[in-house]
């Protein structure tokens, strides 16, 4: 075999000195995404990736094969109602992309295809579709289309009877729009070009030229972002502005889009809000005067600013309320206690009210699309570790329940019973109970030689809730545990657990990872030869931190599209989606948060020590975590680490954040990372 050379970046010291602090970044040139010296490394990682992966190949292919065979080619979505069409995506046998359709009334008519995305997609490498809106009167569907993956969309119109897509065409939006109630009105945000976040909204009127819009709203504060929707009793259109931790709503008559808009009730720091419309009041979800796990309020539309809020549902402190869906005979409670979602049915009238029942220790069930405000059905989904989807029907006045779908595992072998998935408490450092979804195959014998891949994310409040993947299978039969850590600034244990994981606390994240480690190797579920760890995103900064604090645990990480220059990232104002995140990882510019940043961001505190084996995967069109953080990354590790274990580093140079748009070349990335796995564990 040719000897393989390892990549070694240039350097270029750059000073970057703050509060006093001098830092000096020898890999800051590879910011410019323009330079051809930056390409080529990025090309000669790539290289030396495809070198070190070459044995794998074939077994990344029949991985593909196999996990491919389990998902249905020509699937569609259970059909849903509005406003007198029932509403299909599909998919058709050997295509990537879905085809939308509708049929008018009943689901015996005849079916009218609104958008192919294989059509659509022709002649790109990357390819989105998404914010798909018909107008009021059903004629026509203003679309949003992304062919970089910067998630920087167009927006379109198409006439749904002649097939005909007008002139109108507006760029540098978030896809998404909303109608107004005389069919020729549009309101969409759009998105400053450099920093990617959507600070205006504009009103268009159809057939006339983009550079005349309207402006109706600019969000001059750049750790907000801005965005607008109407609400589901078709009355209003709101525009939203959130942060972090505040939010503030303005709304306007749905059948008025000239009028001016209306404050609902101005911002308050540290005070959310969101709100839902029925008959002649707004309901409010709101954390206001120190309702940490939120409470709802009730207000009437004339006076709606918050002094005039009256209390709903009072705060619980053991229950967090996430959501209220509306109908016309009744509202429906999305809950979550002790880290499991409840859903509770309530009539208005007050003459009924029940939770839906749910007995599993460890599932997710949620309340899907339902847009039909007048009707006594509910749908909601549910899963688990060994349960597929399932989308369900509930009658909310007879309480029968219908399966409408259950997600199908091809192949003729898949018996959920031949799985088992537990929940288990680790304690962590500080006495807080941490708790692990955990599945594996019924065959799988737990001891100091299983192999295991931990998960976790941790960060904006985001709960990963334990449920099935026909993907995850292909780990599984091969004897792989698959435990799902829910660790603090995730919201699984209500709103406290996120907010004891962010700002000043982040490292609670880190530790709760750490510290489930060493309880599934001290329990003998595992051994450090045998533990494997993976993040994505924010879930990659967890990775980078945890390898430099415990990297003696692991055999193996994987960590995509990884945010780790932490500090130059947040002092970077330039980068997209940067100032909205100050309340969540601080705001550098102030010297307490940049020093406990500093302490834990890992490219920061790479150090001269043995690492795991590492598989690192970035988008060279990355919206969300710039390239070039990774890239850094991995050239600061190959020039400081002890071992001699494998530092693999794949970029994806068609593709962003979110990786293939295909809805099967997605599987090829996944066959890489469990080839990774694999092979590691001489499983190939």
């Amino acid at each position: 075999m040719e000897e393989v050379t390892t990549p070694v970046a240039k350097k270029i010291p750059e000073k970057l000195e703050k509060h006093g602090d001098v830092r000096v970044d020898d890999y800051y040139w590879m910011k410019d995404r323009e330079n051809p010296e930056v390409i080529a490394y990025l090309e000669a990682e790539n290289a030396y990736y495809n070198a070190l992966t070459a044995h794998t190949r074939a077994f990344q292919d029949s991985l593909f094969h196999e996990m491919k065979s389990r998902i249905k080619e020509d699937d569609s979505s259970v059909p849903y109602k509005k406003n007198g069409y029932w509403y299909i995506s599909r998919y058709e046998t050997g295509k990537e992309y879905p085809i939308y359709s509708r049929k008018k009334r009943t689901l015996d008519a005849e079916e009218e295809i609104m958008f192919n995305g294989n059509e659509m997609a022709e002649g790109h490498d990357y390819f989105s579709i998404g914010g798909i809106a018909v107008s009021p009167d059903n004629t026509m569907a203003a679309f949003g289309v992304d062919t970089v993956s910067r998630r920087q969309y167009h927006i379109q119109i198409k006439n749904l009877w002649t097939g005909e897509i007008y002139d109108d065409k507006i760029e540098n939006t978030t896809g998404g729009s909303v109608w107004a109630d005389d069919n020729k009105t549009l309101f969409y945000s759009k998105k400053d070009p450099v920093t990617l976040r959507s600070d205006k909204i504009y009103k268009h009127k159809l057939g006339t030229p983009s550079k005349d819009d309207e402006l109706v709203f600019e969000e001059k504060d750049d750790t907000f972002r801005t965005f607008v929707y109407k609400t589901k009793s078709k009355k209003y259109i709101v525009i939203g502005s959130v942060s972090t931790l505040t939010s503030e709503y303005q709304i306007l008559r749905a059948d008025k889009p000239d009028a001016a808009l209306k404050m609902f009730s101005p911002r308050t720091r540290g005070v959310e809000y969101s709100i839902a419309h029925y008959d002649d009041h707004f309901y409010v979800l709101t954390n206001k005067d120190g309702a940490t796990n939120f409470k709802l309020m009730r207000v009437g539309e004339d006076q709606t600013a918050a002094q005039h809020w009256e209390e709903f549902i009072p705060h619980r402190e053991e229950v967090l309320l996430e959501d209220i869906d509306i109908f016309k005979e009744y509202y429906v409670l999305s809950e979550r206690e002790m880290g499991l979602n409840k859903i509770k049915v309530v009539r208005w009238d007050g003459s009924d009210s029940y939770y839906l029942p749910f007995d599993s220790e460890t599932f997710t069930a949620g309340v899907s699309r339902n847009p039909d405000f007048d009707t006594e059905t509910l749908r909601y989904v549910y899963t688990s570790m060994t349960t597929p989807t399932s989308v369900v029907d509930f009658n909310m006045r007879t309480k029968e329940k219908e399966v409408k779908k259950e997600q199908e595992v091809l192949g003729g072998n898949f018996d959920k019973d031949n799985y088992v998935e537990i929940r288990v408490w680790a304690t962590a450092r500080d006495g807080v109970k941490v708790p692990l979804s955990i599945v594996y195959h019924k065959d799988t014998k737990l001891d100091e030689n299983t192999p295991i891949l931990q998960y976790a994310y941790g960060s904006y409040g985001a709960t990963i809730d334990p449920y099935f993947s026909s993907v995850r299978l292909s780990l599984l039969d091969r004897g792989f545990v698959y435990a799902l850590a829910h660790i603090r600034g995730g919201q699984y244990l209500g709103r406290p657990w996120y907010e004891d994981g962010k700002l000043l606390k982040k490292k609670n994240s880190f530790t709760d990872f750490v510290d489930s480690s060493k309880y599934l190797i001290s329990e003998g579920y595992t051994s450090p030869g045998h533990l494997y760890a993976m993040g994505g995103s924010a879930g990659g900064l967890l990775m980078g931190a945890v390898v430099n604090m415990a990297p003696e645990l692991y055999n193996g990480v994987i960590a995509a599209v990884p945010f780790v220059d932490v500090v130059t990232t947040m002092l970077d104002d330039s980068i997209p989606l940067t100032t909205g995140e100050y309340d969540e990882w601080g705001n550098p510019n102030e010297k307490e948060s940049y020093d406990y940043m500093k302490s834990y961001s890992p490219y920061d505190q790479v150090k001269a020590q043995a690492y795991p084996n590492m598989l690192v995967t970035t988008g060279l069109h990355d919206s969300q975590v710039q390239y070039f953080e990774p890239a850094k990354w991995v050239a600061k590790l190959r020039e400081v680490k002890t071992d001699n274990h494998q530092l693999l580093f794949d970029i994806n140079m068609d593709a962003g954040h979110g990786g293939a748009s295909g809805r099967f070349e997605a599987l090829k990335e996944v066959a890489k990372e469990y080839a990774f796995l694999l092979d590691l564990e001489g499983k190939i």
